[in-house]
């Protein structure tokens, strides 16, 4: 099977890119564990966040935003000492800030999910790359997004992580045409 040239032989990017990357995210639990994760992320591999994924389940309450929006200032200080997640202040205060304001998007658009895929007008958008080097790192779409939430609240929400975010829950499919999932992810 031919992939996208950036997934390494590491069983974790393999399970991410053959199952999850680019499928289309329409569950508000799952879209609050993508903006954890791609916070977490910034300036680091996205292979040291697939590896930590786990850790990040257990010590972010399963990704329930309720729950996070609670956090108390033991609690972060419980996780800034968890070897499981990456230990660093702003990105762990940014969690509890987004887990926040993402509920004040779910209570004013009905759900996440409302919310953020009008970004793309409700549907995803098909690019079609050959080579990875054409992959962009913003676009229209993710800097208005990316504005819209820092506008809201949100922390750790440049527009480079949120078009990576977007490439993430299938708001855009970035697979090279080359590559078995391209025509896959289509279809879902």
């Amino acid at each position: 099977m031919k992939r996208c040239n950036w997934v390494t032989c590491d069983p974790a990017y393999i399970h991410y890119h053959d199952l999850e990357w680019g499928v289309p995210v329409h569950d508000d639990r799952t879209l609050f564990e993508f903006i954890i994760l791609e916070g977490a992320q910034a300036g680091l591999s996205w292979i040291t966040i697939l590896k930590r994924r786990e850790g990040y389940r257990k010590a972010f309450a399963d990704f329930d935003p309720e729950k996070v929006a609670r956090f108390t200032k033991k609690k972060i200080a419980q996780l800034l000492l968890n070897p499981g997640i990456i230990r660093n202040k702003l990105k762990v205060n940014a969690t509890i800030t987004n887990a926040r304001a993402f509920l004040e998007i779910q209570e004013k658009f009905g759900s996440f999910n409302a919310y953020a895929w009008q970004f793309v007008e409700g549907k995803q958008k098909h690019n079609a790359f050959t080579y990875t080097d054409q992959l962009p790192a913003t676009s229209k779409e993710s800097d208005a997004f990316s504005k819209d939430l820092k506008q809201r609240g949100f922390k750790f929400t440049g527009s480079t992580i949120i078009y990576a975010y977007m490439q993430a829950t299938g708001m855009v499919n970035d697979h090279l045409v080359s590559c078995f999932r391209y025509h896959e992810v289509m279809e879902n």
